[in-house]
């Protein structure tokens, strides 16, 4: 199966050819994906070379002449080394884009902590107005590139992996889905998450929300969960555990609630190893998530056979 990157130079290629606002700037990585965009398009498909603050800063000033740009490069360059300008020259000025992140939180582990960007979202949450896609599977990875190219002059922020679910789901750009009903506690699960949350919660009674799309956060989604499942709340992220606790807290701020936010720790893992490897030591393999979801929703999430 082919992976989310994959799947953003086709895509993006296809809206240059139909959109003519559309246009794509990139720091070299990612730029021979675009080799035939560039032929077609050069006025439109820019490389300003391994200069990520210049990477931002460009496309704010290409969505300032009405243009809709989409920044990419892996997410440690695109949100952390460049954070002022994403503050700046988009926030500040108002200035509409699609960041198109890849790597995500440790996707590329012999590339070392440079390449690691476990705390992109939780940096972004600083910052005021950004809608942020998290897909599962390079199917919903597709089609919230193009929600996010589609979303007028809003400021977007799509996170690639190669980790992925076996299957894709129907993504709106905007609500949580439910992909399973239970009575004693709620598990959201987001992006690459869910298989890994199914597997974790099979037998146990609980419900099961997918998120790929966490912000804006899905709140009366998880309001409207807890009325049967009850208040108990575990986020399971691929990115810096307990991002989302603020949220769901807001969300519930007039119940009685626990949250327990699991995710990526803040403890740099210094030997790289692979990629299952660092899920294994973040606890969010399968094993691990069911007994942190089990031990903090207690026996009453057992689900009883008829």
């Amino acid at each position: 199966m082919d992976t989310m990157r994959d799947r953003f130079a086709p895509v993006v290629s296809r809206l240059l050819d139909e959109d003519p606002r559309v246009a794509v700037v990139l720091a070299e990585i990612g730029l021979v994906g675009f080799e035939e965009a560039r032929l077609r398009h050069p006025d439109r498909v820019i490389n300003v070379g391994i200069r990520e603050q210049l990477l931002v800063g460009a496309g704010a000033g290409l969505a300032l002449t009405g243009l809709r740009p989409v920044v990419h490069t892996f997410a440690s360059f695109l949100v952390e080394r460049p954070f002022e300008q994403v503050k700046l020259d988009l926030g500040h000025q108002d200035a509409g884009a699609v960041l198109v992140s890849a790597s995500a939180s440790f996707d590329w582990p012999s590339g070392g902590y440079t390449h690691m960007s476990p705390g992109d979202i939780a940096l972004l949450d600083t910052l005021d107005g950004w809608t942020v896609h998290v897909p599962g599977h390079p199917d919903e990875a597709e089609s919230l590139l193009r929600h996010g190219v589609a979303a007028g002059d809003d400021k977007v922020y799509v996170r690639l992996s190669v980790q992925s679910n076996a299957e894709a789901h129907a993504v709106d750009g905007a609500r949580f889905h439910t992909i399973r009903e239970g009575r004693a506690g709620v598990v959201v699960a987001v992006g690459p998450m869910l298989d890994a949350v199914l597997a974790a919660t099979e037998g146990l009674d609980v419900t099961v929300l997918y998120g790929t799309t966490v912000r804006p956060f899905d709140s009366a989604a998880l309001r409207r969960a807890t009325e049967a499942a009850g208040t108990d709340v575990v986020l399971v992220e691929p990115y810096l555990a307990g991002t989302s606790t603020s949220a769901a807290n807001d969300a519930l701020a007039d119940l009685p609630h626990r949250v327990l936010g699991l995710g990526v720790g803040r403890r740099e893992l210094r030997r790289y190893g692979q990629i299952e490897e660092h899920v294994a030591a973040h606890g969010l393999d399968a094993g691990s998530l069911r007994e942190r979801i089990g031990g903090f929703l207690g026996a009453t999430a057992t689900r009883v056979s008829a």
